[in-house]
């Protein structure tokens, strides 16, 4: 299989682990060592912004309460990430996916976010999607996801209840039209 890093995935209706049901994933990594993505369309209920940075103990000088949070996947919850457009660059490590996408794990992006500047663009996670080498080719093969291209408008843009969709219409199919059973031709 191709390298599907920059990538979306997207869930096939009767995804068997409902932390994955109708997720929309980013690909940021993937190798014959596996793959790292971040679920873009699920705002965690528990945990706000405004929260993030008081426990992180950084300086609030701004609105924070139209910044969401966001589930990225069930690997290590307490792990925060922000997928972010290419205009910011942290100083310790940022990891340029693609031309329309960059993805920073350290504490000075969050810093940035809280003072008004950073990223124009940005989805701010706690946790990742990961997959041991073949796993996630397996569950491709095995009907479990699509493929589509990523855009900054559909990760950025989209409101989160209508990613999924907007993904799938992208491949011009509608979700009418998926089966949760998988066959070959």
């Amino acid at each position: 299989m191709t390298d599907l890093t920059g990538q979306i995935l997207i869930a096939m209706p009767g995804m068997p682990d409902p932390r994955f049901e109708y997720s929309v994933i980013y690909i940021c990594a993937h190798s014959d060592d596996g793959a790292m993505g971040l679920i873009v369309n699920k705002p965690s209920v528990d945990v706000t912004f405004e929260n993030l940075v008081d426990q992180l103990s950084i300086e609030n000088t701004g609105n924070l309460s139209d910044i969401r949070v966001h589930f990225g996947g069930p690997v290590e919850l307490g792990r925060g990430f922000v997928l972010h457009s290419p205009d910011f660059r942290s100083e310790m490590t940022t990891l340029n996916v693609d031309d329309g996408f960059a993805m920073t794990a350290t504490l000075d992006v969050l810093e940035s976010i809280a003072q008004g500047s950073g990223p124009d663009k940005r989805l701010i996670v706690l946790g990742y999607a990961g997959w041991g080498p073949g796993q996630l080719e397996s569950e491709i093969a095995a009907n479990g996801w699509l493929l589509c291209d990523a855009s900054t408008d559909l990760v950025f843009d989209t409101a989160d209840g209508d990613k999924w969709e907007a993904a799938l219409s992208s491949l011009g199919i509608s979700p009418l039209a998926l089966s949760s059973e998988g066959g070959r031709a």
